[in-house]
């Protein structure tokens, strides 16, 4: 089992690699396949980030398959669904670490502060707009979306009793316009 501090150095070093080099080797070998099909996943990070194409958790924190137990959605917003997954991976893998990866240049965070959509989508810019308030900035509305999904993931009761032996939960924002990751946003 890794610990948070450990897990953090290691996405750290990660981005660190994925910013400074120009490839990505990952092996997907019939070999590796079978070990995780055989011993299961032990994830040392949860990383609840957005849907966005560009936002490749994996890659910017140049990990392996079975490095990261990674939730998607749309503005990296937190409901029922995530809090179990979230939930999941911290109970019954003993993963340690939670991170909420918010990115700059976000399609709903703009949304939320420029439109007023319908449809299944006004479900998430709703919560954004409850987390940004009247914030007009793309990036500093970034931010106040990861910190509330932090307080979400914070105000679960399963989640208080893990952190109790070691788990933690922390913000980050993943920069698209040059691969680099803020910490403890």
């Amino acid at each position: 089992m890794v610990s948070a501090e450990e897990a953090i150095s290691r996405l750290k070093d990660g981005n660190r690699q994925y910013v400074s080099t120009d490839e990505f080797k990952a092996d997907i070998s019939s070999a590796i396949l079978e070990h995780f099909a055989r011993k299961g996943q032990e994830p040392y990070a949860i990383v609840v980030g957005c849907s966005d194409s560009r936002v490749i958790p994996e890659r910017i924190f140049h990990a392996a398959m079975g490095d990261l137990f990674t939730i998607r959605v749309a503005g990296n917003v937190i409901d029922d669904h995530q809090l179990g997954s979230i939930e999941y991976a911290a109970g019954h893998l003993g993963t340690n670490l939670i991170v909420v990866l918010g990115h700059t240049k976000c399609g709903a965070v703009t949304a939320a502060i420029n439109h007023d959509p319908s449809g299944f989508i006004k479900y998430i810019t709703d919560e954004i707009k409850q987390a940004i308030g009247d914030e007009q900035d793309d990036y500093r509305a970034a931010v106040l979306n990861v910190k509330q999904s932090v307080r979400i993931i914070e105000s679960s009761l399963e989640i208080q009793k893990d952190e109790e032996k070691g788990l933690k939960v922390i913000g980050a924002i993943y920069r698209i316009e040059d691969g680099t990751v803020e910490f403890d946003v």
